[in-house]
């Protein structure tokens, strides 16, 4: 028997939208990403800094407690409001930089 899946949520939808939007901004500035949607699952942005591969993070987007959108840390820190794509790619470079 073959489960058949419910068609995403409109919520869903909106995390991987949001999340397709700042992949575009990082890879434009350098870093290696990967969207990743597993079914059952939200999605998330894999970011990896391609000079040193061990740096990598997974990033999501979703509401916060005040009812805005964000993207968010693997351990549910806020890293900037979804329509500061330049700030949250900012952030997201700094934390994955290698540091001399």
């Amino acid at each position: 028997m073959t489960a058949i899946q419910a068609p995403p949520s409109t919520t869903w939808q909106a995390n991987l939208a949001r999340l397709e939007g700042l992949a575009v901004v990082l890879a434009g500035g350098g870093l290696r990403v990967s969207v990743i949607t597993p079914p059952g699952r939200v999605p998330s942005l894999h970011v990896v800094n391609p000079a040193a591969v061990v740096l990598a993070e997974d990033v999501y987007a979703g509401r916060g407690q005040d009812g805005r959108w964000w993207f968010w840390w693997s351990w549910a820190e806020q890293i900037a409001a979804d329509e500061d794509l330049e700030g949250a790619a900012a952030m997201i470079q700094r934390v994955l930089a290698t540091r001399a």
